[in-house]
């Protein structure tokens, strides 16, 4: 979730920040305008925060927390999100001064090169935005922000980034030390997903596919061919359902266990992900710790992509050097 809102968030009084948040209820009539930030001359309204702010808190809502739990969740999305949106006013007050701009032309490509990559159709991407709790207006809102810091990003930080072998090994070395030592497997996974309010019967018959399509795998069929015709992880329906090599221990459960089990080509039987998904997985490579050679390629583009994090966050830093920065919730 957290990643599609950003393609495709500071409590001085707790739960009244997030009732604020909130959108109100038609009862209470009155809207009170508040600025809750000043960046240079431009503001941050209120209504802003809220605006923004609302898919996360449905997001966070939807995973049926306690009140507390709720609660904190809540307080802690919205500091992260006007942090994000002040750093977007810094962004805006860059790219004015730089003469960058984002035409309507570049977000409608922006769209569809991601509806693209997710093998999706544009119309099919919107409906996930909506469902996700943005409307059209929203996501094309974020995708020109985004656009917007990637011409930024490639102008002013780019050029500052220059990653080694030994910047690679050196992440590897946190890699190993972060994962304890333990094994690392690169799961390949199919997700069907379980629609909202499917039945019993429907969710048989969702599992009776799942298991036809673990005896197609296990009879030779590529599984890759699989994973792109029917898995519904639209992220990973072109990495063969993988996500890349990760701690073993850091799988959940009962996923662990089945994959502990798998050797080489071999695949999982159906696996209920609560009330979601039907999981298949196949590993191509038992659990193992990998040698540096064997994750080179990886360890490359996270050493790059951490070096490019740091240098954008120096970057931002710098641009808060130079601008009055006045945050009022």
């Amino acid at each position: 979730m957290k990643r599609f809102l950003r393609w495709l968030t500071c409590g001085v009084v707790g739960l009244g920040l997030v009732a604020a948040a909130l959108p109100p209820k038609v009862a209470e009539a009155s809207i009170v305008e508040r600025v809750v930030a000043v960046i240079g001359d431009r503001p941050i309204l209120l209504s802003e925060l809220r605006h923004r702010a609302r898919p996360h808190l449905i997001a966070i809502a939807a995973q049926n927390p306690t009140q507390a739990q709720q609660a904190a969740a809540e307080s802690e999305k919205i500091r992260e999100l006007l942090t994000r949106m002040i750093d977007d006013r810094l962004e805006e007050i860059a790219a004015d001064k730089a003469r960058l701009a984002v035409s309507a032309e570049e977000v409608d490509n922006g769209i569809k090169n991601v509806a693209a990559s997710q093998r999706l159709s544009v119309a099919e991407l919107l409906n996930e935005a909506q469902r996700q709790g943005l409307s059209e207006q929203d996501y094309r809102d974020e995708i020109r922000r985004q656009l917007l810091e990637g011409k930024l990003i490639q102008l002013r930080v780019r050029g500052r980034v220059r990653v080694t072998e030994a910047d690679a090994r050196a992440t590897y070395t946190r890699w190993i030390r972060d994962s304890g030592g333990d094994a690392v497997v690169d799961p390949h996974i199919l997700a069907l997903r379980i629609q909202p309010g499917a039945t019993d019967d429907d969710i048989k018959v969702r599992e009776t596919f799942a298991q036809e399509l673990v005896i197609r795998a296990r009879r030779g069929e590529d599984f890759c061919k699989i994973v792109a015709q029917y898995s519904d992880d639209t992220q990973t329906k072109t990495t063969c359902g993988s996500r890349g090599p990760q701690p073993l221990q850091a799988l959940f459960g009962p996923l662990r266990e089945i994959v502990q089990k798998l050797g080489a080509g071999e695949t999982g039987d159906p696996l209920r992900f609560g009330t979601e998904a039907i999981l298949i997985v196949q590993v191509r490579q038992a659990a193992h710790v990998p040698a540096f050679e064997e994750v080179k390629e990886t360890m490359l583009d996270r050493a790059y992509g951490d070096a490019m994090e740091r240098q954008r966050k120096l970057w931002l830093l710098e641009l808060r050097r130079g601008l009055y920065i006045d945050v009022r919730l």
